[in-house]
């Protein structure tokens, strides 16, 4: 067991001057929506190049709001990666539709935009791609795709605010945008998310899904059309957000910069498959995720006991969702998505954020040598 402080494979980075913004909300009374909401959404705005955008409390409601703001429910199919955290698929049976599993891409990871043309039918109404660990999916062939087949695209991308496709940043083109502001993500309000939308109408009847439908009148009345949720977000949260935006572009470009010092150190010969490295838009690197030799993925567990016995952090993100028995009792079975299963089987998540020190990823290298020696 290592005396080191533990190094924990996330940490969000709050500073000072935001933890005395939030103070500043709880001593106002206004702790609910209100000001700092605004604020914030408008400075998401701002920088996505004057969309509307609209904040939640997770990027779980983002997507189940944005597929209720499509019209989609029972008898729709939509199409989306089994590699990805479970709620992708959760929302799609939330709103009594049906998810659509398409195979991982084996380099980017991401869903493989060759086959979703094979698994579209008479009833598929959408598309959730998935930028996953921050690499976003290639937005020509999924726009291209989704428009070639009048389909909707809820893009998910709870993890690559702050990537880009081309010149232009994740959230600032496209259909609807879902970003999570999660704990872990590289932008964060504690708990929280935010759908990026069209127009200013898609806008308007996205506040009455987030709030329980309700439209205020000017007599101080109120009208409820049709059902809403409760996914509004505190001011106490938007506060922290409107700390992170000052800092996230210094955090992506710090993350980048541990990036490379995990491929500069990595030993090839300790037989990984590290993430991929130059490929367009992958600014943000929310994690870093090498894959365990095929010998050691029978043993991720002993692996990551051994890297907690060293100080070290790693989490899994992600195993492939269609294994889970809320999805084989769906109908599917291993061997439907060999890619994704393969990858799910190997993958591991190591330290990565920006308060990270280069002797901080230097530890982690040695302790991936030390530990992969160890069950060799």
């Amino acid at each position: 067991m290592t005396n080191q402080t533990f190094l924990p494979f996330t940490r969000p980075s709050i500073d000072e001057r935001t933890i005395a913004e939030v103070g500043e909300v709880l001593r106002s009374g206004w702790i609910t929506t209100g000001p700092k909401c605004a604020q914030l959404e408008a400075a998401l705005s701002e920088r996505l190049g004057g969309r509307p955008v609209r904040l939640v409390n997770s990027g779980t409601a983002s997507l189940e709001l944005g597929l209720r703001l499509c019209g989609i429910g029972p008898g729709d199919e939509v199409i989306t990666t089994p590699l990805s955290w479970v709620a992708t698929a959760n929302v799609v049976l939330a709103v009594g539709a049906t998810p659509v599993f398409v195979d991982a891409d084996p380099v980017t990871r991401n869903i493989d935009l060759s086959q979703v043309q094979r698994a579209i039918t008479p009833r598929t109404r959408a598309l959730i791609p998935v930028d996953l660990a921050g690499l976003p999916v290639d937005r020509d062939l999924l726009n291209a795709l989704a428009q070639k087949h009048g389909l909707r695209v809820i893009e998910d991308a709870a993890q690559s605010f702050g990537s880009r496709w081309g010149d232009r940043e994740i959230g600032s083109f496209g259909d609807l945008v879902s970003f999570s502001f999660h704990a872990n993500k590289n932008f964060t309000t504690s708990e929280g998310g935010c759908l990026v939308l069209n127009n200013e109408e898609e806008a308007r009847q996205f506040e009455k899904l987030r709030l329980q439908g309700v439209t205020r009148l000017p007599d101080g009345g109120m009208e409820v059309e049709a059902w809403g949720s409760k996914a509004n977000l505190t001011d106490v949260a938007a506060a922290i957000g409107l700390g992170q935006i000052r800092q996230v572009d210094d955090f992506n470009r710090r993350r980048r910069e541990l990036a490379e010092r995990y491929f500069a150190r990595w030993d090839p010969a300790l037989g990984f498959a590290l993430p991929p490295r130059d490929v367009e838009g992958h600014g943000n690197w929310h994690m870093f995720q090498p894959l365990l030799p095929a010998r050691l993925a029978p043993r991720r567990g002993e692996f990551i006991a051994g890297m907690k016995a060293q100080g070290i952090g790693v989490g899994v993100h992600y195993p492939a969702m269609h294994l889970f028995s809320l999805f084989r009792q769906r109908g599917h079975a291993a061997g439907d998505f060999p890619v994704a299963e393969d990858i799910g089987a190997r993958t591991i998540t190591l330290p990565l954020f920006p308060a990270m020190t280069d002797a901080d990823v230097d530890r982690v290298i040695d302790a991936v040598a030390t530990v992969t020696a160890a069950l060799s």
